[in-house]
């Protein structure tokens, strides 16, 4: 009998030692695949530990991981507005969004967004903001899949090997 993998999202407040390591080898595969939320080669062990860890610790960001059969293989992040941020207090931004290669084609990344939007409407917000390379076209087409709309380009977003790669802005309301 096949069965089909077990997919879901969740957001998580801690990670065990082992979670930490799915989710840093995930974060590898996604940055070698090109999709790495700003690094181009996947840093150490030592600094992906740091940083998923530091995470944790930002009371203005909430992790969201995906799994498949229980195992971490994506992730992003809600990040809300400093407090001092009065007049951009009604938006969030979804960042260090990723699937590891391995485990697309699930729904995971549409499940992603969909809890970051539920998370963020829960909490009073009536606008999710995104931006990534224009060279990561399922994302892009995900998004616009799922109601954001384009509000803007950036010639010169990223430089990857000595080439600039423009970059795509993305919007979307919560509320009417």
């Amino acid at each position: 009998m096949n069965m089909a993998p077990l997919a879901r999202v969740e957001r998580i407040t801690q990670l065990t030692d082992d979670e930490l390591d799915e989710l840093c080898i995930a974060a590898e595969k996604a940055v070698l695949d090109g999709n790495g939320f700003g690094w181009l080669t996947p840093p150490s062990r030592h600094v992906l530990e740091k940083y998923w860890r530091g995470v944790l610790l930002m009371p203005q960001r909430d992790l969201f991981v995906a799994r498949l059969d229980g195992a971490i293989v994506g992730s992003t992040q809600l990040l809300r507005p400093a407090p001092n941020n009065e007049a951009q207090s009604h938006a969030v931004q979804l960042t260090t969004f990723f699937i590891a290669p391995w485990a697309r084609g699930h729904g995971l990344a549409r499940g992603l967004l969909a809890a970051v939007e539920q998370a963020a409407q829960a909490q009073g917000y009536a606008q999710v903001d995104v931006d990534m390379r224009a060279t990561q076209l399922a994302a892009l087409q995900l998004a616009e899949d799922c109601g954001y709309q384009r509000w803007g380009e950036k010639p010169h977003y990223a430089l990857v090997n000595g080439a600039y790669v423009p970059g795509v802005f993305y919007t979307k309301r919560l509320v009417s």
